[in-house]
C-alpha cells in the first residue's frame, strides 16, 4: 500500500513539474512554421477607422519580426482598398486633429515597414471613388489598378490572405 502511494505521489509530482515547465515556455509558432522557409502574406486592409489601422500596422511589424525570429523569411504585402485609401493620402483636410495625429503615426509606420521590405499598394478604383488624387498617395505606397485583381494574383502565387476590416 505504501509503495502504491509513493508511486502515485511521484507520478503526480512529475506531471505537475512537466506542466510548470510547459507553462514557463514562451509562446511560439513552431508547429505552424515547421518546414516553412518563407512566410508569404497579403494583408487586405479595408477599415474605416484610422486608430485601427495604426494598431494593425504595429501588429504587421510584430508579425514580420516574429517570422524573422523564428527563421522564416517574411514576404509581406499590405493592400489598401475601399475607404482605407484615404489614410494613405497626403490629403488630410477632412480629418480631426486626433485622426491627423494617428495618420502621422501611420505614415511613419508605413515608411519604416517599407524600408524593411514590406510592400504597400492602394487601389485606383477606391481612390477614384473617394476622389483622391493618386499623386497624393504616400511615396511608399504604389497605386495599382484594382486590389481585387492584385489579391487574386498574390493568392495564385501562394500568398496567404489576411483580411483586416
Amino acid at each position: 500500500m505504501k509503495r502504491v502511494l509513493l508511486i502515485s505521489l511521484a507520478a503526480i509530482l512529475m506531471a505537475t513539474s512537466q506542466a510548470v515547465v510547459q507553462a514557463a515556455a514562451p509562446p511560439d509558432d513552431r508547429g505552424a512554421l515547421l518546414g516553412v522557409k518563407t512566410g508569404k502574406g497579403v494583408f487586405d486592409i479595408n477599415t474605416t477607422e484610422v486608430d485601427k489601422l495604426t494598431l494593425y500596422l504595429q501588429v504587421i511589424k510584430e508579425t514580420q519580426e516574429g517570422l524573422k525570429k523564428q527563421r522564416v523569411k517574411p514576404d509581406l504585402i499590405v493592400a489598401f482598398r475601399g475607404a482605407s485609401v484615404r489614410f494613405v493620402s497626403k490629403e488630410r483636410g477632412n480629418f480631426t486633429t486626433e485622426e491627423q495625429e494617428n495618420l502621422l503615426e501611420t505614415d511613419e509606420m508605413i515608411s519604416e515597414l517599407s524600408k524593411t521590405g514590406v510592400r504597400f499598394e492602394a487601389c485606383a478604383i477606391a481612390t477614384r471613388l473617394y476622389n483622391i488624387n493618386n499623386k497624393s498617395i504616400l511615396p511608399a505606397v504604389r497605386v495599382v489598378g484594382n486590389t481585387f485583381i492584385s489579391l487574386i494574383g498574390y493568392q495564385s502565387k501562394g500568398y496567404n490572405l489576411i483580411p483586416i476590416y
